[in-house]
């Protein structure tokens, strides 16, 4: 999906590792949430509270789950991280997200 329509976006940024990972919330009607984001190059841990679907639009990236070894995307794709763990990323170029946020 390229476009979303009818939601609702929170002004105020997300910001990471001193802006250098930073993304927006939008909000659906039904109450889901995503959020967009850009990652400059460098190596980023994150921590999940959801389920995620990172959907990545542009850029090479590598990422580790839990128990995993290193995948890369270069351009698109999209990998998912349980809920409540860790992972690892390195953004070798400028990446473009979008970060879905599931209930279980």
């Amino acid at each position: 999906m390229t476009k979303f329509e009818n939601i609702k976006i929170e002004k105020k940024a997300n910001v990471y590792f001193e802006g250098k990972v930073t993304s927006r919330t939008i909000l659906f009607e039904d109450g889901t949430k995503k959020t967009l984001g850009v990652m400059q190059p460098g190596e980023y841990e994150f921590s999940t509270s959801f389920k995620e679907e990172m959907d990545i639009t542009a850029g090479h990236l590598e990422y580790k789950l839990q128990g995993e070894d290193w995948k890369t995307i270069d351009g698109q794709g999209v990998f998912y991280v349980p809920a409540n763990e860790t992972f690892q990323v390195k953004a070798n170029s400028v990446v473009d997200y979008c970060c879905s946020y599931i209930s279980e």
